[in-house]
């Protein structure tokens, strides 16, 4: 089964104060964007699927990367979520979508969540028992997922409708979203 991944980075960070897209990880240096989409390569993910949005003419190149331009960003992560799915090659069985704002979560937990995934697959890896990211999709969920994600919600919604395994990534990654800047 052939696995993608879906970044999601078209934001404008109000109150990160930028896209964050275009920030720099704490106490790395290197892009958020940048960072993910390794994060994804390295997790096994192939092709990757990068949607901009806000500041998209001040990203960098993104070598290995489809790079997606959601003009509709302002409508929220639904449309960015849906121009994501739709810019996935047919040969694609599943994707694992990932937050560009997710700076801890590592390939070890993007591994886990794709593992064996298959068409009809719904996953969702936990930290400390809550569902954060990454998310699979399989492609036969994916119809559903973006009827259902609209405004400033993605998946959520249709997830909170099906079955969903859970994956625990609590000793590989931090889930944690970066809404702030770091002090």
């Amino acid at each position: 089964m052939a696995v993608g991944g879906l970044l999601l980075a078209a934001g404008a960070g109000r109150r990160y104060g930028m896209p964050k897209a275009l920030a720099q990880v704490p106490g790395d240096g290197e892009l958020m964007v940048q960072h993910a989409l390794r994060t994804l390569r390295d997790g096994q993910c192939d092709p990757v699927v990068v949607v901009l949005g806000a500041g998209a003419g001040r990203a960098p190149a993104l070598p290995g990367a489809l790079v997606v331009v959601n003009k509709e960003w302002r409508t929220g992560m639904g449309s960015s979520l849906r121009a994501g799915l739709a810019a996935l090659p047919p040969q694609v069985d599943a994707v694992v979508v990932l937050l560009v704002d997710t700076p801890g979560i590592t390939a070890e937990a993007v591994r886990r969540v794709g593992a064996g995934a298959k068409p009809d697959t719904l996953r969702v890896a936990t930290y400390g028992g809550d569902g954060g990211h990454p998310v699979l999709l399989g492609r036969e969920h994916w119809a559903g997922a973006a009827e259902l994600a609209v405004g400033d919600v993605g998946a959520r919604p249709y997830l909170a409708r099906h079955d969903v395994e859970t994956v625990p990534c609590d000793d590989v990654a931090d889930g944690t979203d970066l809404d702030v800047p770091r002090a």
